[in-house]
């Protein structure tokens, strides 16, 4: 599949320091990608450099064959963005509000404003005044806003936040929604990795300016059990002397072992006088893998500078 946005060798260097690091990156149509980093990362300084903020080092950004090089305007014409709570107009209606904004881009028709509309299941509200919106209902009349002009590209930096759990959980359907049906590409940079985890197809993970990884959601992740046996220290020797991958959890152990492998560690652990209370398969989130990958830390945040 051709990327949508292409990423070359993409750097920066502020006053003597290098905050990007010959960053390259390919997203993909119809693909939701979570930005991720721990604070300081550069996260934010790249989506920068990507809307034309901020100029770069080196390397370059191409999206749908455009240079921004080259061709920012043309560029950048393919490009939606929402940064955290979009801002409205708040003594109009979402739909003047729109209208306002259609008259930015050229050729975006009242069909289009309709068509956006309904994607986002705003017919019910559209005509009433913002000031009466929800934060909900304003994050999407910002993403319908972000769409008008039909770009290849959707930016989102902190989309949710401020959002209830309802109002996420409606989000990340219509996002997803969105990316399949336009085939757009959605970058989102956030901090919380639960939603990312359910929001993605896949994750970039950049640490001091460099991508250090990008893996799909969809891959098989290693497969763990935790384990209630005592005495805790026995039962611990025994794994680490049967050559398993041991840690602590929870007053328990996390072995990382295979399915296959646990009737027979049960049967030894039994055999050697031990007490064993649960056996049950872990799933590592997101966030055990992030803090593993990226030398624990802090969370990512919305705004590293």
């Amino acid at each position: 599949m051709k990327p949508v946005v292409e990423l070359k060798g993409l750097s920066k260097t502020i006053k003597n320091k290098k905050i990007i690091d010959n960053l390259s990156l390919s997203l993909y149509p119809g693909q939701i990608t979570g930005f991720l980093g721990p604070n300081g990362a550069g996260k934010t300084t790249t989506i920068r450099m990507m809307v034309g903020l901020m100029k770069q080092t080196g390397g370059d950004i191409v999206i749908d064959g455009v240079s921004l090089r080259e061709n920012f305007e043309e560029g950048l014409s393919k490009v939606g963005v929402i940064v955290e709570n979009p801002e409205m107009y708040k003594f109009m209606s979402g739909y003047k509000n729109l209208l306002h904004f259609a008259r930015m881009h050229n050729g975006v028709t009242k069909e289009r404003i309709d068509e956006v509309v309904r994607q986002v299941g705003m017919q019910n509200r559209i005509h009433e005044k913002v000031g009466s919106y929800s934060l909900g209902m304003r994050q999407r009349l910002g993403l319908a806003q972000a769409l008008l002009h039909n770009p290849k590209f959707l930016i989102l930096d902190e989309p949710t936040n401020g959002l209830d759990p309802a109002g996420i959980r409606e989000f990340r359907q219509y996002l997803r929604k969105i990316a399949e049906a336009e085939g757009v590409s959605v970058f989102v940079s956030s901090h919380m990795l639960s939603e990312i985890e359910l929001m993605c197809d896949r994750i970039a993970i950049i640490q001091n300016g460099k991508l250090i990884d990008i893996r799909e959601m969809s891959e098989t992740r290693e497969s763990f059990y935790y384990i209630e046996a005592t005495p805790t220290e026995k039962a611990k020797q025994l794994l680490v002397d049967g050559g398993f991958t041991v840690d602590t959890l929870n007053g328990g152990l996390l072995v990382n072992a295979e399915q296959h492998q646990i009737p027979g560690l049960v049967e030894s652990f039994i055999a050697e006088g031990l007490e064993v209370y649960a056996v049950q398969p872990h799933k590592k989130t997101l966030e055990d893998e992030f803090l593993e990958m990226t030398g624990g830390g802090q969370i990512a945040e919305a705004y590293s500078k």
